[in-house]
């Protein structure tokens, strides 16, 4: 399951093939750099949780896009060092089984002979179209020939970028971070007004991570560690909601309240230990530990909304980068891969790196543009080496709150993983004080939410989810796995079998 339809329908046909769910997500990942650049150029990173049935092991993988060592005073736009390229390769490396160039090649196909615009590339497109067109090279790729920007369904040619995919194909990332190709690019970027030098390219490197775990009866439930903090945000709501069955047993309209004040706790405790720079203030395994947890939760009422200025400090509001896709595939072994991608701003310096086709993510800052909300999760039964849920969200702040709604009301309440889905959102960030919440909520709850003291605000969309789930586990039960993309976008799901 993807944001972006064709992406699916390339991961589906590697699944088929009896690739492992690394190399799907490999697929994925080189179709939606083309499909998808808004999110998942080359030039941006992310973050993968990686489940390996055979080793029983799940593994966190780190390629976030970094800020370089120098940002020139000659640089109109900082911007990041790519992550993705290596990213992918080092997931790829350890968990593939398919040849690198074959799945590379995908994308490069895609790119040289031109593919349709998706409905979600355009979504993205359309409210920065003036600001993109101001830049050459995207307007070779943006601009139709009439003069007009492409819109859902119009066909699009990467040629440049086609040649970029090819030098991945022959030769692996090697090139793109250390030689000809790595000098090429970094030209492109100081012409195009950003930031990189070749020793920022040399110095990257993709960090695989152990995961912060939370066990509930004989599951492990993983999340992704910082500095993409969405992890540890997501791990201690559903540290809360766990917490003396406090979901499971909330009346239908109590469970948008326990929704609200979890998020409230998470986002008021992140005040305390989220430092500007991304780091973490205190340890992870203390943040999410049951004593750490039930001090958090400890003051819950059902009756009455908490007010954010019991944190001290108060949680203040920051600007959070709401740009970012995710996917999740699994394989019939029961592997599984969950990865969310961003270019730390929708197209992230809005310009292409001349020659090489490859949009530019901005370099992330506490200003609006980082890391903070990423955070895919896996569901594991030790005893069973089963997996029953995989999960990642994207939507900026609202992104881990979107997962646990999901999360929540399916492996928490037992409801089906489409009603999960569907149900309208809340979300509570902790500053401003404002609960808000989906348009499709019952008048009745938004009462019941007012009576308890939250202030409400409608908004179109918290979040977008893609997420799989087997309540009888996998490879144990393939019966029972339902897999879906969030209806409030334009991705795709799709079984393998299909």
């Amino acid at each position: 399951a993807a944001d972006e339809p064709r992406a699916v329908l390339e991961g589906q046909k590697i699944l088929s093939a009896g690739g492992s769910a690394a190399d799907a997500a490999t697929a994925v990942y080189f179709t939606l750099a083309v499909t998808l650049p808004s999110k998942a150029s080359l030039g941006g990173g992310g973050v993968c949780m990686v489940f390996d049935h055979k080793t029983k092991k799940i593994e966190a993988l780190d390629f976030l896009s970094r800020v370089p060592a120098n940002i020139p005073p000659t640089a109109s736009r900082p911007s990041a060092v790519p992550g993705n390229p290596l990213g992918i390769f080092a997931l790829h490396t350890r968990y593939g089984r398919f040849q690198w160039a074959g799945l590379v090649a995908i994308g490069e196909k895609l790119a040289r002979f031109g593919t349709q615009a998706s409905r979600s590339l355009v979504t993205d497109l359309n409210p920065v179209a003036g600001a993109l067109v101001a830049d050459l090279e995207a307007r070779k790729v943006f601009l139709q020939p009439n003069g007009k920007m492409i819109g859902e369904g119009s066909f699009m040619r990467q040629i440049d970028l086609s040649t970029a995919l090819s030098s991945l194909r022959q030769r692996g990332p090697a090139d793109f971070y250390q030689g000809k190709f790595a000098r090429q690019l970094v030209a492109g970027v100081r012409q195009a007004g950003g930031s990189l030098s070749l020793s920022d390219l040399r110095a990257f490197k993709p960090q695989w991570k152990e995961t912060l775990v939370k066990k509930v009866g004989n599951h492990q439930i993983h999340f992704m560690p910082p500095p993409a903090s969405g992890g540890l945000v997501a791990a201690q709501m559903f540290g809360m909601l766990d917490d003396g069955d406090l979901f499971d047993d909330a009346s239908a309209d109590e469970k948008y309240h326990v929704l609200a004040e979890t998020a409230l706790r998470s986002y008021g405790d992140r005040e305390r230990w989220l430092r500007e720079d991304f780091s973490i203030a205190n340890p992870p395994k203390t943040l999410i530990s049951d004593r750490h947890l039930d001090q958090l939760i400890g003051n819950y009422q059902a009756s009455r909304h908490l007010s954010p200025e019991a944190f001290q400090p108060a949680p203040k509001q920051r600007a959070e980068n709401p740009s970012a896709t995710s996917f999740v595939v699994i394989d019939r072994e029961g592997s599984a891969v969950a990865c969310a991608l961003t270019m730390n701003n929708s197209f992230g310096i809005g310009r292409m790196a001349k020659g090489t086709g490859i949009m530019l993510a901005a370099a992330p800052t506490n200003r609006g543009k980082g890391p903070t909300a990423l955070g895919p999760i896996l569901v594991h039964n030790r005893s069973s080496n089963n997996i029953f849920f995989a999960g990642a969200a994207s939507g900026g702040i609202a992104a881990p709150t979107a997962l646990m709604n999901v999360f929540g009301r399916a492996m928490l309440a037992g409801e089906k993983l489409g009603r999960a889905m569907s149900a309208p959102r809340v979300h509570h960030g902790g500053a401003p004080d404002v609960t808000f919440y989906e348009p499709s909520m019952d008048a009745s709850t938004k009462s019941y939410l007012t009576q308890r003291g939250h202030h409400i605000a409608a908004t179109p969309i918290l979040g977008l989810v893609n997420a799989v789930y087997c309540s009888g586990g996998l490879p144990r039960d393939p019966g029972t796995c339902v897999i879906q993309t969030d209806p409030r976008g334009s991705g795709l799901a799709s079984n393998a079998s299909e």
